[in-house]
């Protein structure tokens, strides 16, 4: 699934990593789009196209990570506005299922549905930067059709609801927008700690 105007930063994940092909035949074939540029036709496999317009499958580097190493903790910069409530919780499976640890970090903004993620992080690994904004709220969507249709609709997007307030783990509404500091989005459970020193961020 994928996040349009999302930048998830995940760590140890190299961008453009380099597999070595031996006569051996291969079934994993990765997509290639041609482009007509000022200087002529340029090449990208479909992942860098996307790069391109900060659209980011963040499902697959998770599961490479964890077959890289079951052990080593995974960190998810998170700078999101939010996005479609399906394709988060997608992301947020993918986070349970896995056997690594995954702390989430805040930088600039974890709103809506990226506020959901930063909140699913490892206990005691989910982490925001001092001058971050975290947003919570309810799921919001719109209908169109008969009446059935609609009242169908309306029954979903209660369900998503009452979803996504289990995993914050809140007993507070969420019926409106509710913007928050780091230091309040660290009082009401989403984060653990707000970090401000530097070198505190992992290089390696």
């Amino acid at each position: 699934m994928l996040f349009r105007g999302v930048l998830l930063g995940i760590r140890h994940c190299i961008l453009g990593i380099r597999h070595e092909f031996t006569s051996a035949p291969t079934l994993t074939a990765i997509p290639f789009v041609i482009e007509n540029e000022g200087r002529g036709e340029r090449s990208y496999d479909i992942y860098s196209r996307l790069l391109r317009d900060r659209i980011v499958c963040v499902m697959t580097p998770l599961l490479f990570l964890q077959s890289d190493s079951s052990k080593k903790p995974i960190h998810m910069y998170i700078n999101s506005p939010g996005g479609s409530v399906t394709a988060g919780l997608a992301i947020y499976d993918t986070m349970q299922m896995i056997t690594p640890p995954v702390a989430t970090w805040c930088v600039g903004q974890a709103s809506s549905m990226g506020s959901l993620l930063l909140c699913a992080g490892e206990k005691g690994m989910r982490t925001a930067l001092p001058n971050s904004r975290i947003m919570v709220h309810q799921p919001s969507g719109g209908a169109q059709g008969t009446c059935s249709d609609i009242v169908i609709r309306a029954e979903e997007i209660q369900r998503l609801k009452k979803r996504t307030q289990e995993i914050y783990v809140i007993q507070e509404t969420l019926d409106r927008d509710r913007f928050m500091s780091a230091l309040e989005a660290m009082k009401f459970g989403i984060v653990d700690k707000v970090e401000s020193h530097k070198g505190s961020m992992p290089t390696e």
